[in-house]
C-alpha cells in the first residue's frame, strides 16, 4: 500500500480519475490533493463536477479502461447486467450525471442494491455521494496500484 503523496501531476491525476478534467487540473495544483479534493468539491462549479463523473465509465459498460475492467470484476449473469444498464439509464435521467460508486470488488448484484437505494436521494444529496464515490476510486487506486 502507498502512502498518499503530498503531490500528484495532472498525468497521475487523470489515471486515477479517468481522464483529464478542470477537477483534475484544480487537484493538481495542490499539496495533498486526495487529501484536499472533498475542500475541491465544496469549492469547485457544479459544471465541473459533472464533467469529472463523466469521465468516469458507467459500471456494467462494455467500453471500460484496464483498471476499472479489474474493478468492477466480471460481468454477471444477463438479468443482473440488464437490469443495471436500465437503472444506470433511471438514475441518469432523473440526476442528470453518471452513477459512480466506488465498488470494492463487490459483485454486480450487490451495486445494484446500492444503486437502487441511491436513487432515492435528493439530486444535492446524490452529487455529493457519487463525488464522495469518486475519490474514495482514486485514493484506493493510488493505494492499491
Amino acid at each position: 500500500m502507498r502512502e498518499l503523496p503530498r503531490q500528484l501531476t495532472v498525468d497521475e491525476l487523470a489515471e486515477l480519475f479517468e481522464g483529464r478534467t478542470r477537477f483534475v487540473e484544480r487537484l493538481a495544483a495542490l499539496e495533498d490533493p486526495l487529501g484536499s479534493a472533498p475542500d475541491v468539491v465544496a469549492e469547485a462549479p457544479e459544471e465541473e463536477l459533472l464533467e469529472a463523473l463523466a469521465a468516469h465509465p458507467q459500471i456494467g459498460a462494455g467500453a471500460l479502461s484496464e483498471r476499472s475492467a479489474r474493478e468492477q470484476g466480471p460481468d454477471a449473469d444477463a438479468a443482473v447486467m440488464t437490469e443495471l444498464a436500465y437503472l444506470n439509464q433511471v438514475y441518469e435521467e432523473k440526476f442528470g450525471f453518471r452513477f459512480v460508486v466506488f465498488v470494492n470488488r463487490r459483485p454486480k448484484r450487490e451495486i445494484l442494491e446500492v444503486l437502487r437505494g441511491r436513487l432515492q436521494n435528493t439530486r444535492d444529496d446524490e452529487l455529493e455521494t457519487a463525488m464522495r464515490e469518486l475519490i474514495a476510486i482514486a485514493r484506493d487506486r493510488w493505494e492499491h496500484p
